[in-house]
């Protein structure tokens, strides 16, 4: 902003104390081309903002899938099978971290919980962390399953919510890992560029010195809308207005604990 103001005063200095405004410019073409980029910016924000709002859904469904899972397995499992209930509790918050920081593209090994029924090692040496966690929470599942402490019936009912946290995460995964087009974004910026860049000369001969502060604002707003635009679109990451993923999964483990009846202490 500093730079396009210093190059729009200079522009203002030449045209009206050295040519004398004998330079006669037009803002017709600008009011046609701004048309034009704020339907490119709405279309942009908008694709943005969709992908923002579509990996919140996601998120929501992880917390509903994770409660109606330990509602399922405490409705199913006798109140004095406390190992298990630890095991459930553990995999299943373990989960929602390792989704969370896979989608941030860091490791999250050293925040898991673990105990001696799946210490540390168990959850090395993969490059998918979630799906080696989702994979022994099937095994204590089919377990449970084999021994005979889950029929048929409830068998195929926590089948279906296990595989609800796959669908998620690939859900998750395709917003990460499709970007908006890089030559869209690119053309956007370079159209900002060459709107402001222009709009001095056909501002000074109507506005004056005033066409200064406008200018300035103008980019303030069109540059704003771009950002704004590319902080959102990546809704999994650590910025202020990505998504509270830390707070749902401390939100995820403590309705998790208290659901499968265990004490409050981790």
């Amino acid at each position: 902003m500093l730079g396009v103001a210093i190059f729009t005063i200079l522009v203002e200095i030449v045209l009206i104390d050295l040519v004398d405004l004998r330079y006669k410019g037009s803002y017709a073409v600008h009011s046609l081309l701004g048309f034009v980029i704020s339907l490119l910016l709405v279309f942009r924000t908008n694709t943005a903002y969709e992908r923002w709002w579509e990996g919140r859904k996601l998120w929501g469904n992880m917390v509903n899938n994770s409660r109606n899972l330990v509602m399922e397995l405490n409705a199913y499992l006798p109140e004095n099978e406390k190992n298990d209930r630890e095991d459930l509790w553990l995999l299943i918050s373990n989960y929602v971290l390792s989704a969370k920081e896979h989608l941030r593209n860091s490791s999250a090994l050293l925040q898991l919980t673990t105990n001696e029924r799946h210490p540390l090692s168990a959850f090395t040496g993969t490059s998918h962390l979630p799906a080696r966690i989702l994979s022994r929470l099937y095994d204590l599942v089919s377990k449970m399953y084999r021994e005979k402490r889950i029929n048929d019936y409830e068998f195929l009912n926590l089948n279906h919510e296990l595989q609800e946290f796959t669908n998620i995460i690939g859900a998750c995964e395709r917003i990460k890992n499709t970007p908006i087009p890089y030559a869209y974004s690119i053309f956007i910026k370079k159209f900002i560029f060459i709107y402001v860049m222009t709009m001095p000369f056909a501002f000074v001969s109507d506005f004056g010195y005033w066409a200064i502060p406008i200018v300035v604002f103008v980019f303030y707003v069109l540059s704003s809308l771009e950002l704004i635009a590319e902080e959102i679109e990546d809704p999994f990451g650590r910025d202020d207005n990505d998504l509270s993923t830390d707070e749902l999964c401390v939100t995820i483990s403590k309705n998790t604990r208290e659901i499968l009846q265990l004490d409050q202490a981790s």
